[in-house]
């Protein structure tokens, strides 16, 4: 979990904590402090040119994160760390030995003089994990949508969907997914979710026909929903360093939070 004192942050985090509790493991929150861009004084280390007052920020902001995490997920262990280096590649790094890297919504910065594409679509496409971007807006009383960026939604992703619908409390909405009438409940014959849907009997699934395209579908569900699910397969070539269409509109203009998981190549 990517901290850094913004109000996205913040509550970034308490959905991490959320997370962290509900697949039963630490939360790690993590603070990056940038390479200096300008001349650092003499006897000043270049790694620190903040000194006690640079670290003292990252202090306070790691320790306001921890009292946001323990308010709302008190069982969870939390632990904090701040590391040297780019925000974006700090969380790459740190995203391969993590179940799971959530960040907020705070999708742009410059650098340079030209625009940078969001920390959360970068770990979408080189992170280690799972990603969870974070964004206000959601309702409350909304599903959660699932849908994938070409083919058939993908085990992991359909998991996560239902994991988050059943603890929320609200239904699966499926997206360019599987067969079944618009706007009923997925039947149990044939269903190529019957195994979660007996694993959560208190989720109910549906599937929403796309018009006009997946991308489109998407942005246009993120409205009212909780949550977005986009499930996403392993690419090859030069595709590998792009982000997929479906996904990558969704981080950029869903109206809710996003969850981009890897379906995970299978031997």
């Amino acid at each position: 979990m990517g901290v850094d004192g913004s109000a996205t942050s913040l509550a970034a985090v308490e959905s991490a904590a959320r997370e962290a509790d509900r697949m039963g493991v630490e939360l790690r929150l993590a603070y990056a402090c940038g390479w200096p861009v300008g001349r650092v004084a003499p006897g000043v280390p270049p790694w620190d040119p903040g000194g006690i007052r640079g670290h003292g920020s990252a202090d306070a902001g790691l320790a306001e994160a921890g009292r946001r995490a323990r308010s709302v997920a008190p069982g969870v262990r939390v632990t904090r760390t701040v590391l040297m280096g780019e925000p974006a590649a700090v969380l790459e790094t740190e995203s391969h030995r993590a179940s799971l890297t959530v960040v907020g919504s705070r999708t742009a910065t410059r650098v340079g003089g030209g625009r940078r594409g969001s920390v959360a679509a970068r770990l979408a496409v080189r992170g280690g994990s799972p990603v969870l971007m974070v964004r206000g807006g959601r309702d409350p009383d909304g599903p959660v949508v699932l849908a994938c960026d070409g083919g058939q939604v993908g085990r992991q992703a359909a998991a996560f969907a239902f994991a988050e619908a059943s603890t929320r409390g609200t239904d699966v909405v499926v997206l360019n997914g599987f067969a079944a009438r618009d706007g009923a409940p997925e039947g149990r014959a044939r269903d190529p979710l019957a195994a979660l849907r007996e694993l959560y009997p208190d989720v109910a699934v549906y599937r929403r026909r796309v018009r006009g395209g997946t991308r489109r579908a998407v942005v246009e569900a993120s409205t009212s929903a909780q949550l977005v699910v986009i499930g996403t397969r392993p690419r090859a070539g030069w595709n590998a360093a792009l982000p997929a269409t479906v996904s990558r509109a969704a981080l950029r203009q869903a109206g809710c939070s996003v969850a981009v998981i890897p379906e995970q190549r299978t031997r």
